[in-house]
């Protein structure tokens, strides 16, 4: 056979393949481009399963008279235009071959009116040429497009589908993931007539947990923990099921990127890892989850149906979303601890975290979480011996991947118990005062007070000062790092190299500090035009601002006091922690402890509080 232009008719059928597996995929196309189009209302109308009709009415911003036949023509959109369209996509659709593709398929029928427009127009598709004819017609502000008899042209595709109920059964789904995507959004759906689902617009908190409820059902929305963190220009916000509250189906389980409902495999591979063994052997974690990051930092393009997206720093996305997830479910698993009892008292006292919470230990739950760093090395891959967040072996905690962190999660689990029923404060006879006996030590290291989740207030030599809590954390980091420092930090590659442009000083450092730019852990290749190329970086650095970093670094090896080892390592931990995190009482004293026995003399992350200066004023009368 001789190689020949496809007929249009029949390369918009082989792509009707692709875009149109069964009637909900076309429900998901059409209700995307009214959410596209602006639409704050929706109405979907079934008929059959969708085999007979599939209606979808809306108020969005509508198409105009004069661009009617060509929205039915394939690659034909307002959505992208440039190339520079394409590498960061704001909206649902973005290829122009759903309308194309469905008209090829079923008898479309396009009826819309723009707000400029005085009245409505109609086009029809059908027939062997897929001609369009246009018509004025009565319509509201908005479009309906209605799409019947669906692969009334194409019997082999028909046969494969499944019964009325069956078929409607997953336009129901398409509705509920969508419902979930947009709380601001009324949709309405609608089968042989009669009215199934009505999800209300709302923006309030108690609307949006309504909508949640009617999609999930209250038994989720009841037990479900509330999320929301920021990283690096990555947020993830939503709902997680614990793991008493596992279901026997994995019927609830939602995942959104920027908006676009996903079902893509690094998101499942971070929520399991998350849960590790915390579910029961039928149990299915149950979870509705919002990833946001920005359009240029992920692709699309990458799957007909766009049920999958490729990230271009993937392993920072997988951390980032397990570690918060896996931050949620120990913090909700400490709180389940059974109450203590007090052996001098006999009453019984709940564990530090619910006592902290209040008499409402929900509200506590539903606090957002803040994220830290990940602590066992998940980026250095996804490899087995991640599936145990908790396990960490002595070689690991040489290497680099221990640096962010100085206790394992088991040990964070013990302290957090001891730190649940706070130890008397020993008190001290005034005769022994004066001998020069010294209380006991645990009054000198005593954590007193959470300020603004920022600050702990504790009791040290012999007075009140103020623990910086997030430059405790970096400097705990530091030291950590400078421990591991003669073995050298252990380079992880970038998934995109940084060229670099230095000037001839700045080539010349290079030259100059090889040696110490190997043991940081940076692996270096020299390119054209006085250039170089970052291949590989130590975790601290991993996802930081490499382009501003690198010579404020070259700058530090040229000075004498900021190159010492332990300077540099205090410098690089901080790079890692650019963004302040929220602290809980249990975290602080946990932090306290681990700082404890390699107190610096003075402590870059200690204030004394000025209780004295405060009581003379009062004295005085000021």
């Amino acid at each position: 056979m001789p190689i020949q232009i496809l007929p249009a008719r029949l390369a918009n059928q082989i792509a009707a393949g692709e875009v149109v597996e069964r009637p909900a995929s076309v429900v998901k196309e059409l209700v995307e481009n009214s959410l596209d189009a602006g639409a704050t209302r929706i109405e979907v109308d079934i008929e059959k399963g969708g085999a007979k009709l599939i209606r979808i009415r809306d108020n969005g911003c509508g198409i105009g008279k004069n661009e009617l036949t060509l929205a039915l023509s394939r690659h034909a959109t307002s959505k992208v235009s440039t190339l520079e369209d394409l590498e960061q996509i704001l909206s649902l659709g973005f290829r122009g071959e759903a309308l194309a593709s469905i008209s090829s398929v079923s008898r479309l029928t396009l009826t819309s009116r723009p707000a400029e427009q005085s009245e409505a127009w109609q086009a029809v598709a059908e027939g062997r040429d897929m001609e369009v004819k246009l018509q004025p017609a009565s319509h509201p502000r908005g479009t309906t497009l209605e799409a019947s008899d669906l692969f009334f042209n194409t019997p082999a595709r028909r046969k494969f589908m499944r019964t009325e109920k069956t078929e409607f059964g997953h336009i129901d789904e398409v509705i509920r993931r969508i419902a979930l995507s947009r709380f601001d959004v009324d949709l309405v759906l609608r089968h042989n007539g009669k009215q199934v689902r009505q999800y209300r617009a709302g923006r309030l908190p108690s609307q949006q947990d309504k909508r949640l409820a009617a999609v999930c059902g209250p038994a989720f929305m009841n037990a479900a923990l509330k999320l929301d963190s920021e990283h690096h220009g990555l947020r993830l916000w939503g709902w997680l099921a614990p793991p008493s509250a596992a279901r026997a189906q994995p019927d609830v389980q939602y995942t959104y990127v920027n908006g676009r409902m996903m079902r893509d495999k690094l998101l499942n591979h971070a929520v399991r890892q998350a849960y590790g063994d915390r579910l029961p052997t039928e149990g299915h974690a149950a979870f509705v989850l919002y990833l946001e990051l920005d359009a240029r930092e992920v692709d699309v393009n990458v799957h007909p149906a766009k049920h999958e997206v490729r990230f271009h720093q993937s392993r920072l996305v997988h951390d980032f979303i397990c570690q918060v997830l896996l931050q949620v479910l120990e913090r909700q698993q400490l709180q389940q601890q059974p109450p203590g009892v007090n052996t001098d008292t006999g009453e019984v006292e709940e564990p530090f975290e619910t006592m902290a919470a209040g008499p409402d230990r929900t509200a506590r739950l539903r606090e957002p979480v803040s994220y830290q760093a990940p602590r066992h090395g998940y980026g250095g891959g996804l490899s087995a011996r991640e599936s145990r967040p908790g396990a960490i072996s002595r070689g690991e905690w040489q290497g680099i991947d221990g640096l962010l962190t100085t206790v394992t999660a088991e040990q964070n689990r013990a302290e957090l118990q001891t730190a649940s029923t706070p130890a008397p404060t020993p008190y001290v006879a005034p005769s022994a005062r004066d001998a020069g006996v010294p209380p006991a030590e645990l009054v000198q290291g005593q954590p007193l007070l959470l300020i603004k989740e920022q600050g702990l207030v504790v009791l040290h030599r012999q007075g009140l000062w103020l623990c910086d809590l997030d430059r405790a954390r970096a400097y705990a980091d530091g030291q950590a790092l400078f421990e591991v420092w003669q073995q050298g930090l252990t380079p992880q590659p970038l998934l995109l190299p940084i060229r670099l442009a230095l000037d001839s000083e700045q080539q010349t450092a290079v030259e100059r500090h090889q040696a110490q730019l190997q043991m940081l852990g940076l692996e270096l290749k020299t390119g054209a035009g006085g250039t170089i190329i970052l291949t590989r970086v130590p975790q601290p650095l991993r996802h930081a601002d490499l382009a501003r970093l690198f010579p404020e670094l070259l700058m530090r090896l040229e000075r004498e006091t900021d190159a010492e080892p332990a300077a540099l390592c205090q410098w690089l931990a901080a790079q890692g922690r650019p963004n302040r995190q929220r602290w809980t009482m249990a975290e602080a004293i946990a932090l306290w402890q681990q700082l404890q026995p390699d107190m610096p003399d003075e402590p870059p992350f200690l204030q004394p509080v000025a209780i004295e200066q405060q009581l003379d004023r009062w004295i005085n009368g000021d």
